[in-house]
């Protein structure tokens, strides 16, 4: 074997490597994943981010969220981001913003599973992540909008995440009662990596 031979040998096989290092998770939401208020370094997805480093799963996070994200946004942006990440999964976290200005449960239903439909036929596999409203919304609202989610996922047959801020103190909110403060992060990042870890078999 000649010293080029060698060389483009070496060449091809760390670009194996690279190409297979590392997997990529697209964490598509709202303000809740973008982390509103925290520190990036502390937000829930860096927190996985980290953790999935630590554990050398193979997998690292594309966090594509933006604060104040509708279903809808979502919607329209959901091909371009497909397209850019090739994601092996998709977390959908969507919802939270459409509910809050009693948007129509039908458009939310319809566009999420717009999202999940795009996201399986790229070849991801999907975590929907469910929302829930406060109270003043009206019971017959607030129920229905928490059932599109397991609907969801049942039609779709993807992996559910029941509700992203179970288990959140009260006082780990920050002063609008909506977004968690810092300290709730890491409960946040440990409830998403319970239902993650199966797809990342």
């Amino acid at each position: 074997m000649t010293a080029l031979h060698f060389v483009l040998l070496i060449a091809a096989l760390v670009l194996s490597c690279s190409a297979q290092a590392e997997k990529n998770i697209l964490l598509f939401g709202d303000s809740l994943s973008a982390g509103y208020g925290v520190a990036t370094e502390n937000s829930w997805g860096s927190l996985l981010q980290q953790e999935l480093a630590r554990t050398q799963s193979g997998f690292g996070i594309v966090n594509a969220s933006v604060s104040g994200e509708t279903t809808a946004g979502g919607r329209q942006r959901i091909d371009r981001a497909l397209d850019q990440f090739r994601p092996a999964i998709v977390i959908v976290e969507l919802g939270a913003n459409d509910g809050l200005r009693g948007a129509s449960l039908k458009d939310i239903e319809a566009n999420l599973g717009y999202i999940i439909q795009q996201a399986k036929r790229s070849g991801a596999r999907v975590l929907l992540v469910g929302m829930r409203l406060p109270p003043n919304y009206g019971p017959a609202y607030t129920i229905q909008f928490q059932n599109i989610f397991p609907s969801l996922a049942e039609k779709h047959r993807v992996r559910l995440l029941p509700f992203l801020l179970e288990g959140v103190a009260p006082d780990q909110f920050q002063p609008d009662n909506l977004h968690p403060t810092a300290a709730a992060q890491p409960h946040i990042m440990g409830t998403v990596l319970k239902e993650l870890k199966p797809l990342l078999r």
